[in-house]
């Protein structure tokens, strides 16, 4: 996921943590951030499915359904984001997938306090002012040239799914009441049809009529028809593209930069819980002995099982110095309390580096995520490896969701002393730019790159340009496939942004990476041998014995091909 914030015209991807892969961190500010997602969709009946499924397909389909009937929200954005990979271009599941995304986003936002704190301060005016503001950012950067009367519609959806939100109807003193949605929305896309908007000025008419509208006939504030008319039209462009609240626009920041305050835990939904998935190293929960596999059952005294990931993250959030109690479940179902203080968390998006014993000088490294500083800090690192007696070396990019697209060009710059890199295209000229590899600096130190398919964006802009330039051996499982570059846009209304898709990057061969990713030369399965990809030779046989099950298949092959002499690579 490789965005782009225009703070100083720089690429950038904030980290989605992990979203593409949904995998919902709790890493800023006890924020959950979703990796990848979301168009706006119609807010609709739940899906019929035939019963009982016979067909992968339907089963699919039956569990997304099951999800949304007990309104999991997260677990069904999750659900059908992972289907759609697995039955690309099913019409049905991108409905679903989108149905499933709006509803989610709408409580996303109403559990954030800074989003309801804008709420309360804007005044109708200012929130028409958003809105248009909005609409000059989507005019001026996005990839695709806006078709206003879209941006409309969505944007009704997106209040169309507010309406049957709890959260949306208790915050605006709505719950209980009987509200004659039908009607309003029917009255509404009559005056919207009759005149559709064909300019942004008609389209700020427009969603400025629906607000009168809404507030006439359903009783709601016009701020929050004018904020949920805002957040659909920008969701709606791409599953990149974003409105982002206060806090949500002062995390991706934090992302950027790799520290934040928080506990430093990633977590991840699942059976009505938070599970984490991952432990910062150096960090308040891993002081507090919190561990990868715990289940989030309880905070400050509060049950948290079966609330949404938000609520759950809302009770996590808290300012530095600040302790929370929580009680967590470890895998073995054992209930246990667990003290922790809130404290500033430094991410490191280098790790784990070593010489890996037994082996005649071959180094690696897990690179977690593209930062400000993971060029230099990989720098740094490669140079202590080599006094450690670096002779090859292994980069991870397993489960790299992304991030700074300079950062991920500076970093293959440092294996890469000629050719290109990655290349920009947008609607604009200023999004086309082609980034090249300079001969300083570079290490010239035989290299493998494991990749799976939740390496994403800037990782993949890293693999694909050591695969297409022969610098080394790229192994494991096709990528992600995500192949566009965002802009982080700060509004000048209401201490907001937006997230912006505002151009395809790719290869260094031209080839786009989106739904393609990148192809590894050694294909591995998972707890299994790797098998030969369509450039390269089976591993041998001497290789594996003794192995048990519980070693990684991705680093024995790439153990392997280190051992093989130059010319055979």
């Amino acid at each position: 996921m490789t965005d782009t914030p225009r703070l100083a015209r720089q690429p950038v991807r904030p980290r989605k943590v992990s979203g593409f892969f949904w995998r919902l961190v709790q890493v800023l500010a006890a924020t959950l951030l979703a990796i990848g997602s979301g168009s706006a969709a119609i807010a609709q009946a739940p899906l019929a499915v035939s019963v009982p499924a016979t067909t992968p397909l339907e089963e699919t389909l039956q569990r997304g359904q099951a999800l949304e009937n007990q309104r999991r929200w997260a677990e069904a954005v999750a659900h059908y984001e992972e289907a759609l990979r697995q039955f690309p271009g099913v019409a049905l599941l991108q409905q679903r997938f989108e149905h499933a995304r709006l509803h989610y986003e709408v409580g996303r936002r109403y559990h954030d306090r800074s989003f309801r704190a804008l709420l309360q301060r804007l005044s109708p005016a200012e929130a028409a002012g958003l809105y248009a503001e909005v609409l000059l950012k989507i005019q001026a950067h996005y990839v695709e040239t806006p078709q206003w009367s879209d941006l409309v519609e969505a944007g009704t959806r997106g209040l169309a799914a507010a309406l049957e939100e709890n959260d949306f109807l208790q915050v605006h003193g709505l719950l209980g009441r009987e509200l004659p949605a039908a009607a309003f929305f029917a009255e509404l896309r009559q005056h919207l049809a009759r005149a559709p908007a064909t300019s942004r000025a008609e389209a700020c008419q427009s969603v400025a009529a629906a607000a009168a509208l809404a507030q006439r006939r359903l009783g709601v504030p016009p701020v929050a028809v004018l904020l949920e008319y805002a957040a659909g039209a920008a969701c709606s462009l791409d599953p990149y593209s974003a409105y982002l609240t206060p806090d949500q626009l002062s995390d991706v920041y934090a992302q950027i930069r790799g520290n934040f305050v928080g506990l430093g835990i990633e977590l991840k939904p699942q059976a009505n819980t938070l599970v984490i998935v991952r432990v910062i190293a150096n960090s308040p929960a891993k002081a507090a002995g919190l561990q990868e596999g715990d289940r989030i059952v309880g905070v400050d005294g509060q049950s948290a099982i079966g609330l949404s990931p938000d609520r759950v993250a809302a009770m996590l959030q808290g300012p530095e110095g600040s302790v929370v109690s929580l009680s967590v479940s470890g895998p073995d179902g054992q209930v246990r309390s667990v003290v922790a203080r809130r404290q500033r968390v430094e991410v490191p998006s280098v790790d784990e580096a070593r010489i890996l014993p037994g082996t005649d000088g071959v180094a690696y490294l897990k690179i977690t995520g593209f930062q400000e500083s993971t060029s230099r800090d990989l720098d740094r690192t490669l140079w202590d490896l080599y006094r450690r007696g670096m002779k090859s070396l292994i980069i991870d990019l397993r489960g790299n969701p992304g991030g700074l697209l300079r950062s991920a060009v500076e970093t293959a710059d440092l294996f890469l002393d000629r050719g290109v890199i990655v290349t920009t295209r947008g609607r604009s000229a200023q999004e086309d730019f082609t980034y090249s590899a300079h001969e300083p600096g570079t290490w010239r130190v035989p290299l493998a790159v494991l990749i799976d398919q939740d390496s994403a964006s800037a990782a993949e802009i890293f693999a694909g340009a050591m695969r297409e330039h022969q610098r080394g051996t790229v192994i494991g499982k096709r990528s992600y496939g995500k192949g566009s570059v965002q802009g982080i846009f700060a509004l000048n209304i209401g201490q907001a942004g937006l997230r912006l898709t505002t151009a395809r990057f790719y290869s260094p061969s031209g080839r786009p990476y989106t739904g393609s990713g990148v192809e590894p030369q050694i294909l591995v399965r998972q707890a299994a041998r790797p098998v030969v990809g369509q450039v390269d030779r089976p591993l041998s046989p001497e290789f594996f014995s003794g192995i048990s099950p519980a070693d990684d298949p991705f680093l024995l092959a790439a153990l392997e091909t280190l051992r093989q002499p130059v010319a055979q690579r």
